[in-house]
């Protein structure tokens, strides 16, 4: 019997990637890593990391071992609201993550794998669910009748289904989450793709004094944020269950985009103005609803918001400041 599990991580090279290699190590896991890229911030901690597109079926092939006991597939088209929401990147997102996802749920089922790990989204939500900032519904079983907001949802509700049928058709134990706006230390915090907490963050980590802090929309669009330790933590639970899913992983601490961009400029320590402009700001609310990963894996969120944005804010300080 070999000692050692085996893991793949698929997306190692990105942010909840690269901090899933490393608890995977933690755990005594050999790990093998592939990404198309490094990670951007640290050295990964996998003991293989291949350099490969998994949008061509050969690497997908080669990449996945026959002795894999888990599998977890990360890898796609992702970005901020200012990437998936603007209608520019749609046909890339739509075809990149489909592709991967067509490739790796053939090769995983033709290698045996033991268990996969699916990466999905919130945003695979009915938008007509989320136009109540202050009572958004995303609750898991209220996905259908579909209507996602953006491509990027779309793609991820298709690939929920294909998974799923694997499942139902071939045996395949798959098992899927819906992250729900994951932040934390070395994420991508400028270029056009970083996320809303990481963008704020070097927003008011760059404002001079008598500078205002600019933010999409009126801020009065809520979500709801979870720290990447609470989302391994729940990313391993499940994948270890007996339950398959698709839960939603996330906060259920709401808040608005105003009130988050204040609770940065407190964290600061500074004083500047906050103005709300014109941009991409996908819904007008959402927030986690836990009660069935609650009940099913025995997961809760371990971090409070103004903990993780502070771990968060001070990071990106730093990379701002070097």
């Amino acid at each position: 019997m070999r000692a050692i599990k085996n893991a793949i991580v698929l997306g190692a090279g990105g942010f909840i990637g690269s901090h899933l290699v490393k608890r995977l190590k933690d755990e005594g896991y050999f790990v093998r890593g592939v990404d198309i890229k490094h990670p951007e911030f640290s050295r990964s901690a996998a003991d293989e990391f291949i350099i490969g597109d998994l949008r061509d079926i050969q690497v997908v092939k080669d990449v996945i071992s026959n002795d894999c006991d888990e599998l977890y597939q990360l890898a796609g088209e992702v970005g901020g609201a200012g990437y998936l929401f603007t209608g520019e990147h749609d046909a890339e997102v739509m075809h990149n993550s489909a592709q991967i996802n067509l490739n790796v749920a053939q090769i995983a089922l033709e290698k045996n794998v033991r268990s996969l790990f699916y990466s999905s989204s919130a945003c695979i939500y009915p938008e007509e669910n989320q136009l109540n900032p202050n009572s958004p519904n995303c609750e898991e079983n209220s996905a259908y009748p579909a209507n996602p907001d953006s491509e990027y949802g779309w793609e991820k509700l298709f690939s929920e289904r294909l998974y799923l049928s694997y499942k139902r058709n071939h045996g395949l134990n798959v098992k899927i989450a819906r992250f729900h706006n994951i932040f934390g230390p070395e994420s991508t915090w400028t270029g056009g793709r970083e996320k809303a907490p990481a963008a704020i963050c070097r927003k008011v980590a760059e404002a001079k004094e008598n500078e205002t802090v600019k933010i999409w929309g009126d801020g009065l669009q809520t979500r709801s944020f979870l720290y990447i330790d609470d989302c391994i933590d729940a990313v391993l639970k499940l994948t270890r269950s007996n339950f398959s899913g698709p839960y939603n992983i996330g906060s259920e601490e709401m808040i608005s985009m105003y009130d988050f961009t204040q609770l940065i400029l407190k964290i600061s320590k500074k004083n500047n103005h906050i103005e709300t402009i014109e941009g991409p700001q996908g819904v007008r609310g959402r927030c986690s609803h836990n009660a069935l990963v609650s009940k099913d894996i025995q997961w809760i969120p371990k971090y409070n918001l103004e903990t993780g944005v502070t771990k968060l804010y001070e990071w990106i300080e730093k990379q701002v400041n070097n």
